[in-house]
């Protein structure tokens, strides 16, 4: 679905490539942040860098194809680049910065039982010292899928989250409701900030309830999503999204990440025109 809706927001007709949900390729090609191959048509990889170089590109393909007397552009392409498909109201709920150097979670969605798909995304993230010693903040962020196209109904009850810790972890609080708008209808996220009071490498239990309503208006339905909140930093996981006061959004790689890890190895999906 992401890659479908790559090409209609793009008009591109290039073969497109999708790891899987699981990040098999990425994890094998060492995690590198911002990956850039060529491979050769018997299937090796033939040049190969961490980080994409426009540059370094055209050189490696001069090297093993040759050199071409007009290059093409970007210009040159006239992609017939497509807006986002128009929706409810955006921007009518305040947003919570991120706790500084926020570091993605390990997460693990509870499936079992349900067939209903997971139309809000959970983002999850900590601190520095909840990672490093189980004390810390916590932010959950739920933003609705933009594939699926759908809003929260706030005709009816809100967003709400419950969290189960384990003995010895207090989580506060441990359960709340989100904002609950004027407006009947809104894709904007509904946001937290969570204090946990434990041990590194603990597991934690997410219940988020809320009402999903497709925007066409052919169902509202009440949506249950269980996560196993993993007390450790996700290093398959893509940039922390940061929100100014105006309400813009910025990447930022957390600056707690040193070496190797200095680019938090983010990758992301097909399409990051929304956030997921």
């Amino acid at each position: 679905m992401h890659v479908a809706e790559a090409k209609r927001r793009l008009g591109t007709s290039v073969t497109w490539l999708a790891d899987t949900m699981d990040n098999v390729f990425h994890d094998m090609m060492g995690r590198t942040p911002n990956s850039e191959l060529v491979v050769d048509s018997n299937g090796f990889v033939v040049s190969r860098r961490q980080w994409s170089d426009p540059a370094a590109l055209r050189d490696d393909m001069e090297r093993l194809v040759g050199a071409v007397d007009q290059p093409t552009r970007v210009a040159d392409l006239n992609l017939p680049e497509q807006p986002p498909i128009p929706t409810v109201a955006k921007g009518i709920v305040p947003r919570i910065p991120l706790p500084k150097n926020a570091m993605p979670m390990q997460i693990e969605p509870q499936l079992e039982g349900t067939d209903i798909p997971f139309y809000a995304k959970l983002r999850a993230e900590g601190t520095p010292e909840l990672y490093e010693t189980g004390k810390g903040t916590m932010y959950i962020g739920l933003h609705l899928d933009p594939l699926y196209r759908v809003h929260w109904n706030n005709e009816v009850d809100p967003v709400e989250y419950s969290i189960t810790a384990p003995d010895g972890v207090t989580v506060t609080p441990s359960e709340a409701v989100a904002i609950d708008p004027e407006e009947p209808a809104d894709a904007d996220p509904r946001e937290f900030l969570v204090e946990v009071d434990g041990r590194p490498n603990q597991t934690l239990d997410l219940r988020v309830q809320y009402f999903a309503c497709d925007d066409e208006l052919t169902f509202c339905i009440p949506v249950r999503q269980d996560y196993e909140l993993h007390l450790a930093a996700d290093m398959s996981h893509g940039w922390s999204m940061r929100t100014s006061v105006d309400g813009t959004l910025t990447p930022q790689r957390p600056e707690w990440l040193t070496g190797g890890m200095g680019y938090g190895y983010g990758h992301g999906s097909a399409v990051r025109g929304e956030e997921s």
